[in-house]
């Protein structure tokens, strides 16, 4: 059970590692409804589509990463408490992390907002 619950409060934050890099690295190369950073804003055209996958890969990169270490952390009383107990942190933990991976949807949003306008087109600094 331990086990169990060591890969289940690390998973999340290990998949935004994984996938964060997939979007900053290899950014789908044309915007679809499947995979990616989807919302009206990105969508608009190819270069907030771009900008907005790259952004918010290396968002999810950097949370990741903090979030790998915290739960790490939180994998250690495994080994000292009940079962039932570490499962209750476990579920804990995973509502924090799918929080923390909702929320990066905010600055990724402003970052559209403050590069493009509301058509798409970037802005002139």
């Amino acid at each position: 059970m331990i086990v169990f619950n060591i890969v289940f409060t690390l998973f999340i934050p290990v998949l935004m590692i994984l996938c964060g890099y997939l979007m900053y690295k290899h950014t789908p190369k044309d915007i679809n409804g499947l995979v990616g950073y989807r919302t009206a804003m990105s969508m608009k055209n190819q270069e907030t589509w771009d900008f907005a996958n790259n952004y918010c890969g290396r968002l999810w990169v950097k949370v990741g990463v903090v979030m790998t270490i915290i739960s790490a952390l939180v994998c250690v009383p495994y080994f000292f408490i009940s079962s039932g107990k570490a499962t209750v942190i476990m579920c804990i933990a995973e509502v924090i992390q799918v929080v923390f991976l909702c929320w990066t949807i905010v600055p990724t949003e402003r970052a559209l907002k403050d590069n493009f306008d509301q058509d798409g087109n970037r802005k002139d600094k």
